[in-house]
């Protein structure tokens, strides 16, 4: 009798990140995962064929659940839904890194690997129109400078994400002073 099945699918794809994140891609491989797991390494053919499909599974479900949290933003006044946008984009700030390898996936092996790149990609375009249209509106409302152009003020909205976090302070609070200071600048 082989060993019973010791983890989630949720458990594997959550660790599937931590790893894509700690190695790569590349520095990826379902061995390295079967080290990181209890039970046979067998038991992760039973929810996925290939390293592709895994991967692709993980980054749809970290996309995923960025729209699921996105698309319940109260829109009606766009700096507060900006601010939430914020909150979520830093809580899940690896997601770019993450998504960065998506290009070296061979989804010719794989027909599920290549439905699931299909929905991160437009997941990722959904993001981009929510994005587009809050700022938009931020702008028509006077709320931001219409003398800078959108693209620049999303770039560095974006460029937000990625700034450590040298204090220490919890994501909720660190996303706010970032917010705040993209807001109201460093100038006194």
């Amino acid at each position: 009798m082989g060993r019973k099945q010791s983890y989630t699918e949720s458990e594997l794809l959550d660790l599937t990140k931590k790893l894509v994140l700690e190695h790569g891609y590349d520095g990826f491989h379902l061995k390295l995962l079967s080290q990181h797991l209890p039970g046979a390494r067998s038991t992760i053919y039973q929810y996925y064929a290939n390293k592709e499909e895994i991967v692709a599974a993980c980054m749809k479900r970290v996309i995923m659940s960025i729209i699921e949290k996105a698309s319940a933003i109260d829109e009606t006044n766009s700096m507060a839904a900006l601010q939430e946008l914020l909150d979520i984009y830093v809580e899940e700030s690896k997601l770019h890194q993450l998504l960065g390898d998506a290009h070296k996936i061979n989804t010719s092996n794989s027909i599920a690997a290549s439905h699931d790149l299909d929905v991160v990609e437009k997941a990722h375009e959904t993001l981009k129109v929510q994005l587009m249209r809050i700022f938009q509106r931020a702008q028509q409302e006077q709320n931001l400078r219409e003398d800078i152009p959108l693209p620049v003020l999303i770039g560095g909205f974006f460029n937000l994400i990625n700034t450590p976090n040298m204090i220490n302070v919890p994501t909720p609070q660190w996303s706010k002073l970032l917010f705040q200071m993209w807001i109201g600048g460093a100038q006194r």
